[in-house]
């Protein structure tokens, strides 16, 4: 009898594109099957303003991904971000009474303790990040189980998200026929994606850049440090082009795209470039060197936000591991250079890593969230197999 094929899927519904990648898990090992991207209808400003044109993308990515897989695909894990997405720190405390050995209820219990947390009207917990335990007053513990004490605490990163806006991509997903497994922030799937376990140790930051929200994340260490939502996105470039050089929204992003640069020193002032217009006028031609100082100017104003970020947990010279760049906005040519200038660390694209047989043309910044997330689908599979597997069978007679 064949063995049924366990599928992972990711689903990155931006506000631009929606972009759906689909693996398979073989062997604890996840290998690319098929993917699909498609232009997203249904959003404004990082929201949802209509679910039913959302529910269309989705539908529409997943007809077009170009593989058998999505005939029988079930359930995706499903992207959240926008401005509505904020990271906070929280803190559990477990008093055990007297000094006894910490048992993983222990660890539950305390965990369970930091993510009730008094949050406002429409805001829920996203995901919950642990950074570290603290045993007796003693803090920097990663893992405490069978150390002797009498009071446990935890110190965690909380990912809170609107609950209307959660529950409309939700179910705009669930109307396209399809489950959601799980729902994570969008740069944490993109670090999943770009960055190795191991390199997060060194002191990492993942800036995703999209069309009309930008995220980030940074990690010291295997503990996340800050998730937080930029106000700059790849939208705000094409509007100061638009607005500078009286173009259209759609000429200024042909105009950013084929000539642009985020470094305003990289072409020479004598440099043209012949702007689009209609057929009732005359050509216009505006030196390169002011194309860029235009998105110079915002990429300035980017990173320098960014930079604000890092510095407000006390991160700004400790990335030695370095940035990555993620998100189709990333694509900007020289945006790593003002980057690395402003920022004054390495800066680098974030490409995927890890999935067995990823497609050469999707080596791209833009599918990172969408890789990341099928990886995160498979890793849920997979625990959720071992779990399966390592239950006796007394224990599934009392489940």
């Amino acid at each position: 009898m064949a063995v049924k094929p366990i599928y992972a899927a990711g689903l990155d519904a931006g506000s631009s594109q929606t972009r759906l990648v689909i693996c398979v898990l073989e062997n604890r090992r996840i290998r690319f099957v098929g993917a699909s991207a498609v232009e997203s209808q249904g959003w404004a400003k990082g929201r949802i303003a209509d679910q039913q044109a959302v529910t269309e993308s989705v539908t529409a990515a997943l007809r077009d991904a170009d593989s058998c897989a999505a005939a029988a695909l079930q359930s995706v894990v499903v992207g959240m971000g926008g401005p509505t997405v904020r990271g906070a720190n929280g803190r559990g405390v477990l008093e055990l009474g007297y000094i006894q050995e910490i048992q993983q209820t222990d660890v539950r219990r305390v965990t369970e303790r930091a993510s009730r947390v008094q949050l406002m009207e429409d805001r829920m917990v996203l995901q919950l990040f642990p950074q570290d335990f603290v045993v007796d007053g003693h803090p920097g513990h990663r893992d405490p189980r069978k150390m002797l004490a009498s009071c446990l605490e935890i110190n965690v990163h909380l990912v809170t998200a609107s609950i209307q806006e959660h529950n409309a991509i939700v179910g705009a997903v669930n109307a396209a026929h399809l489950a959601v497994e799980e729902s994570v922030y969008e740069a944490l799937a993109a670090c999943y994606a770009a960055v190795l376990p191991e390199n997060r140790r060194e002191g990492i930051a993942v800036v995703d850049i999209g069309a009309q929200s930008t995220e980030l994340v940074v990690y010291y260490g295997d503990a996340m440090h800050l998730a937080s939502t930029v106000r700059i996105c790849g939208d705000h470039f094409t509007r100061d082009l638009a607005q500078g050089l009286c173009l259209s929204f759609e000429d200024a992003e042909l105009v950013k795209m084929e000539f642009g640069c985020a470094i305003s020193h990289s072409s020479a002032e004598n440099v043209l470039v012949e702007l689009p217009t209609p057929g009732d006028r005359q050509p216009r031609e505006v030196s390169r060197q002011m194309v860029n100082r235009i998105l110079g100017a915002r990429a300035e104003e980017l990173f320098r936000f960014v930079r604000g970020e890092f510095a407000r947990v006390g991160m700004e010279r400790s990335l030695i591991g370095g940035v990555f760049l993620t998100g189709a906005g990333a694509k900007l040519p020289g945006l790593c250079d003002a980057a690395e200038e402003i920022l004054q660390c390495q800066t680098r694209f974030g490409l995927t890593e890890g999935i067995q047989d990823w497609p050469l043309e999707l080596n791209d910044p833009a599918w990172c969230t969408a890789a990341g997330l099928a990886m995160y689908s498979a890793k849920l599979k997979e625990h959720a197999g071992l779990q399966k597997e390592n239950a006796t069978w007394i224990g599934k007679m009392l489940k």
